[in-house]
C-alpha cells in the first residue's frame, strides 16, 4: 500500500514538473511581430535604404485563360523617394529590359530592337509607391494609401516572414488593384515575396532571391543599351 501512494506521489510530482516545465517555454517562446513593429521596420529600412540587387521570378496568371506567364531575371534599385532608380532585366525565356528613370517607363525587347517608352505624367507618385512596396518604402507610406493589416507569421523559402495584406484606400487604385500581398523579412525590413491581385482575378506572384542591401551598382546599369536602329514607340490613349 505504501509502494502505491509513493508511486502515485511521484506521478502527480512528475506531472508538476511537466506543466511547469511547458508553462515556463511557452513564457520564453519569442511573439509574433506586431502589426506596428513591422511599419516601424519598414520605416527604418527606408531610412538607410541605398540600393538593392535581386534575382526574381515572376508568375503573372491570366484567369481567362487560366494561363502562367513565368518570367526569371535580376532587378536593381538604386535612390528612394522621387530620386528612385529601377531596372529589371528579364533573362529568361526572352531577354527584355524593363527600366524606370525620370518619371518614365521603358521596355527594350533587343529581339526586336524596339523600346516602348511611357510617360507616368501625374500619376509618377502612384507609379513610384507602388515600385518601392517592400523595397526601400517606408512603413508610414503603406498606411496613407492602403488599409494595412498583419497575417501572421509565414515561413518563405525557409525565410521566416510578417504576411501584410494591403487594401487600396482610393477607388481610383482598387480599379487596378484589389489588393496586395507582401511577405516582410523582419531581419532585414524587405520583402522577399510580393502578390498583386487585379478586379478580374488576374494577379502577379513575385519571388526575390539572393538579395544583396546594399548592392554595387554602377550608373550604367541604368541605361538601356539600344543604338542608331533601335525603334522607340510611345503609345497613346
Amino acid at each position: 500500500m505504501g509502494e502505491t501512494k509513493t508511486v502515485r506521489r511521484t506521478f502527480a510530482i512528475s506531472i508538476g514538473v511537466l506543466w511547469l516545465l511547458l508553462l515556463h517555454s511557452l513564457a520564453q517562446a519569442p511573439q509574433a511581430p506586431t502589426l506596428d513593429e513591422v511599419l516601424k521596420k519598414l520605416d527604418a529600412t527606408a531610412a538607410s535604404f541605398r540600393s538593392l540587387e535581386a534575382n526574381f521570378v515572376w508568375d503573372q496568371y491570366q484567369k481567362v485563360v487560366d494561363d502562367h506567364d513565368t518570367q526569371r531575371g535580376t532587378v536593381y534599385y538604386l535612390g528612394t523617394g522621387p530620386n528612385v532608380e529601377m531596372m529589371a532585366e528579364v533573362k529568361d525565356p526572352a531577354q527584355k529590359f524593363v527600366l524606370y528613370k525620370d518619371g518614365k517607363l521603358q521596355v527594350y525587347q533587343p529581339k526586336i530592337d524596339q523600346v516602348m517608352e511611357y510617360s507616368t505624367g501625374g500619376n509618377r507618385g502612384e507609379i513610384e509607391s507602388y515600385l518601392v512596396l517592400g523595397f526601400g518604402g517606408s512603413g508610414q507610406d503603406l498606411k496613407k494609401s492602403f488599409d494595412v493589416s498583419s497575417l501572421g507569421e509565414q515561413n518563405v523559402d525557409g525565410i521566416a516572414t510578417v504576411e501584410l495584406q494591403l487594401l487600396p484606400k482610393s477607388d481610383k487604385l482598387r480599379n487596378n488593384i484589389s489588393k496586395i500581398l507582401l511577405w516582410i523579412d523582419m531581419s532585414r525590413g524587405i520583402s522577399v515575396q510580393q502578390q498583386f491581385f487585379q478586379p478580374q482575378g488576374d494577379y502577379r506572384l513575385a519571388k526575390y532571391s539572393e538579395i544583396k542591401m546594399p548592392a554595387k551598382i554602377g550608373n550604367e546599369v541604368f541605361r538601356l543599351k539600344t543604338n542608331k536602329k533601335t525603334q522607340f514607340i510611345s503609345p497613346r490613349g
